[in-house]
């Protein structure tokens, strides 16, 4: 029989995987109507993000251990294409005895003009929680505004908080607790890289982001977090940094802007020669898909240092993990 969820004073981190139901600070992050969502890492206390990873990993370990979502349904509203989320979402579901129910925009009343509001009154009358993958960060907001059930950011053009708890997973496999370390993000200022900032002061590492200019994260995201600093640098950002990570040059939506961001990033790619001059136990990671040649070279991916293979299946286990955590209550 899996372990029940455990109530308790406050969200400490435990021993064996279990889930906190909710620390009172978790309160600060609910909507209106006192639904929990999980649009950015910054709706969730930093303990309730770590005890998240930790049954993961526990899942992982001991996918017996799942608490059941029988007669329990996930809506997936996804606006972007997807491989690695899409699949991590139904098959975390299904593994739990729970059920998918995939729409695409456009073959909904969404892909009509229906207003997003609308939309979330009436699905969040008929499933449990909704993962929407999107463009404006603002839609996930509007419709978490009017949702009965949590909501799921499965990625905007903002922020991917979904991917930061599978590569936190990831480091901690490898190399334990990230608290403490040097992370390097060369490349584009994007929503992986906006999360990224958001982790650092969540799970307590210091981070370089490398970028040139005109493409920098979010200023207010930046001037607000004293773990964080900008450089231009490529090799002096990874000086000593034990997880080195990056990403397309060119996101979803930016595809005819490839060129001239080719020409923009061509001296920050993540290759051997630059791995070299981070710490010796230094990994990397991508959240894929790679466009090998460009933000990382081809024969980078398959070193012994590269995890990205873990990170993407680490998708699944942190996804199941958050989906017991915002389901069970």
């Amino acid at each position: 029989m899996p372990r029940p969820y455990m109530l308790k004073a406050s969200a400490r981190i435990c021993g064996r995987g279990e889930l906190p139901l909710e620390s009172a600070a978790s309160k600060n992050f609910h909507s209106g109507s006192g639904v929990r969502h999980f649009l950015t890492l910054n709706d969730l206390p930093p303990q309730d993000l770590q005890a998240i990873v930790q049954r993961a990993m526990a899942l992982k370990a001991q996918p017996e251990l799942a608490i059941s979502q029988r007669r329990k349904t996930l809506g997936l509203i996804f606006e972007k294409a997807s491989t690695r989320t899409r699949i991590a979402f139904e098959t975390a579901m299904a593994q739990m005895d729970g059920a998918n129910l995939f729409i695409a925009t456009g073959d909904s009343q969404l892909g009509r003009g229906e207003p997003i509001e609308d939309t979330a009154r009436v699905v969040s009358r008929m499933v449990d929680c909704v993962a929407i993958r999107t463009f404006d960060h603002e839609r996930l907001e509007r419709f978490a505004a009017f949702s009965r059930v949590p909501v799921i950011n499965a990625l905007s053009n903002d922020f991917h908080p979904c991917q930061l708890l599978a590569d936190i997973q990831t480091f901690q496999e490898h190399r334990g607790s990230i608290a403490g370390s040097t992370v390097a993000w060369i490349g584009d200022g994007n929503n992986v890289c906006q999360s990224y900032i958001n982790a650092a002061a969540a799970f307590d590492f210091e981070l370089r982001v490398c970028c040139p200019e005109d493409f920098e994260p979010r200023s207010d995201l930046l001037a607000n977090n004293n773990r964080v600093t900008l450089g231009r640098d490529p090799a002096e950002a990874v000086c000593g940094a034990r997880l080195v990570v990056t990403d397309v040059w060119a996101s979803m939506g930016q595809e005819t802007e490839s060129a001239d961001r080719n020409r923009a990033f061509a001296e920050f790619q993540v290759n051997s020669e630059l791995m070299a001059k981070a710490a010796p136990d230094a990994l990397f990671m991508h959240c894929l898909p790679a466009h090998r040649g460009e933000e990382v070279s081809a024969e980078l991916l398959e070193r012994k240092d590269s995890v990205v293979w873990d990170e993407a299946e680490n998708r699944m286990h942190t996804q199941k993990a958050l989906l017991e955590y915002l389901l069970a209550v």
